[in-house]
């Protein structure tokens, strides 16, 4: 088999959704004919959100999936070249840069803006999937407000999820916190301010067995928990359930090159998306475990594709 010319650009971008995607807008407008490598299901997160409510510049709700596809098509539009590809292998130690696809297909890179993104961990029970978009989420803030007065559930134990509940009692009418332990990871002055809410109830020791809903049309009814001492199962009602048991960024592909903290994400420059290789940039979610909304995604990509620049012109 002849092997495809090995692919050279001044700017790489590996990853889609609002990160990669306004990289590539700012790239091309900027003349670097940005090649942007997507996997085969590109948008990132966002393409399992329905509604969006919180992206400026749209008064009406708009969908998910839509807006990805819209930031894709303005990408291509204004010069981006689009690969669906998985890049499985990357060379920062060389200049240019090389990664390779599974596709067998080379590139070489003067500049890489990484936006692999990160995805949220799930219970992995067919029922939570089912129900993912009607009553299951896994982000309060895109999703809370859809709660108003009602009864929702969260699950798990950390900072994610002690701060998720105290969020929710915004809106929801009552929080149960559902822990599969007898105590909090969460830091001590979080886990004060949430036993303080009276809005609040801690399930400890359990865990999640199913979520219970109907059909059609689609809606959460609760759910169906078991306390792990004692086997007991319990029936629930709610209206809504919350996961918050972490996520997991996908930067397998940059161990033992790039800078990362113990969870996985990659490190960049204080006010910069600069990782600890100069002219390789990190936007999105596979770096930011703080905000992860589409709005700061998008802004770190522009800031990446305007990093990339300079640090070409200066090269």
């Amino acid at each position: 088999m002849s092997q495809n010319p090995t692919k050279h650009t001044k700017v790489l971008i590996i990853g889609s959704g609002p990160a990669g995607y306004t990289a590539a807008v700012y790239a091309a407008r900027a003349m670097l004919n940005p090649i942007l490598v997507h996997g085969s299901e590109p948008g990132g997160q966002l393409t399992t959100t329905t509604d969006v409510e919180n992206f400026p510049g749209f008064a009406e709700v708009i969908q998910g999936p839509w807006l990805m596809d819209q930031m894709k098509e303005q990408a291509k539009a204004v010069g981006t070249e689009m690969i669906e590809d998985h890049i499985s292998n990357v060379n920062l130690k060389t200049s240019p840069f090389e990664a390779t696809g599974d596709s067998g297909q080379k590139y070489s890179a003067e500049s890489i803006i990484i936006s692999t993104g990160a995805q949220a961990r799930w219970l992995n029970l067919d029922s939570e999937q089912e129900f993912r978009g009607f009553g299951v989420s896994a982000c309060a803030t895109c999703d809370g407000f859809f709660f108003k007065n009602k009864e929702v559930a969260v699950v798990g134990g950390g900072n994610a999820a002690v701060e998720e509940a105290m969020f929710l009692t915004k809106f929801a009418s009552k929080v149960k916190l559902i822990h599969r332990r007898d105590s909090l990871r969460a830091e001590k002055m979080l886990q004060k301010k949430l036993m303080e809410n009276k809005k609040i109830e801690i399930i400890w020791d359990s865990v999640v067995e199913d979520v219970l809903g109907d059909k059609d049309p689609k809606n959460v009814k609760g759910i169906k928990i078991k306390n792990v001492k004692t086997n007991e199962t319990q029936e629930l009602k709610l209206d809504g359930v919350f996961i918050a048991i972490g996520h997991d960024p996908a930067t397998q592909l940059f161990k033992d090159q790039l800078e990362m903290d113990k969870e996985g994400y990659l490190i960049t420059k204080a006010d910069s998306t600069e990782t600890n290789v100069p002219g390789v940039f990190a936007a999105g979610d596979v770096k930011d475990k703080i905000f992860r909304q589409a709005v700061t995604a998008a802004g770190m990509g522009c800031m990446a594709a305007l990093e990339a620049e300079k640090h070409l012109s200066h090269n």
